[in-house]
């Protein structure tokens, strides 16, 4: 399996060489995806990503640092099937997201584009409650929300994510509102958890992790303390907890 980061980067303002958050698995051919902040489609493009392998995409909460790519995304992925005159390899798409009127604008726009987005396939919503999501022979993601934001009459609108592969358990937590919302998805362990450090203190994520069960800690949706001192606090974090990575934009991860 790999694991691409194509944007690490919190809602701020733009940053050198970072985009807001988004990363995909890549296993049995195909890609899933997390989040898809801008410039997503962009960046994954360039790093030579087969972007019509994309079955299915997963987005965490509504926040525009999470979805604002996901329309150039889609409008990429029609893009290359009519370039390359192929479909989609997996079929249609489904997105997978807590807010349908976030999805709903998204599919608006594309349809006010070039050729209104009129595909040989069709791009699926699916609206994202806790339980299993998806579950096929090599992959089971599972939602289970949390308190980043707040719920509403449509139900709970951010959510983390498990996803069992290979034998391997990922853990991505989308912004969460605590530290402790963390404690639940990984009761269990799990051999990756990928965090956001946006809304919390990097060394204090470490320190509540060291002697939790994870194999190992990937630290993305970085935030300020990371963003204007990287090499400073990739010290200080490694000497709280060994196995801890601070991702960049393009890095490429075998699991």
């Amino acid at each position: 399996m790999k694991l691409y980061i194509f944007g690490s980067c919190s809602g701020t303002e733009p940053f050198a060489d970072r985009h807001h958050t988004a990363w995909a698995l890549e296993c049995g051919g195909r890609l899933y995806w997390f989040d898809a902040g801008e410039g997503c489609a962009h960046t994954s493009h360039v790093m030579g990503v087969d972007l019509l392998s994309v079955s299915d995409i997963f987005i965490s909460h509504s926040h525009m640092d999470h979805v604002g790519g996901l329309p150039h995304l889609l409008w990429t992925i029609r893009k290359l099937t009519k370039r390359l005159k192929q479909r989609p390899k997996y079929q249609d798409i489904t997105v997978y997201s807590p807010n349908a009127e976030s999805f709903d604008g998204v599919m608006s726009m594309l349809k006010n584009a070039e050729g209104q987005y009129k595909n040989s396939y069709e791009t699926k919503f699916c609206q994202t409650k806790d339980g299993v999501l998806l579950q096929s022979e090599s992959v089971t993601v599972t939602a289970k929300h949390n308190l980043h934001m707040k719920p509403t009459e449509e139900g709970y609108q951010s959510f983390s994510y498990v996803i069992e592969a290979e034998g391997k358990k990922i853990v991505y937590s989308g912004d969460v509102a605590s530290m402790e919302e963390l404690d639940e998805l990984i009761a269990d362990g799990c051999d990756v958890l990928l965090t956001e450090t946006g809304h919390h203190d990097p060394m204090e994520l470490c320190e509540h992790m060291k002697d939790k069960r994870v194999g190992h800690l990937y630290f993305l949706h970085h935030g300020r303390t990371i963003l204007e001192n990287y090499d400073a606090v990739a010290a200080q974090c490694r000497a709280i907890m060994s196995d801890v990575t601070l991702c960049n934009d393009k890095d490429i991860f075998f699991l």
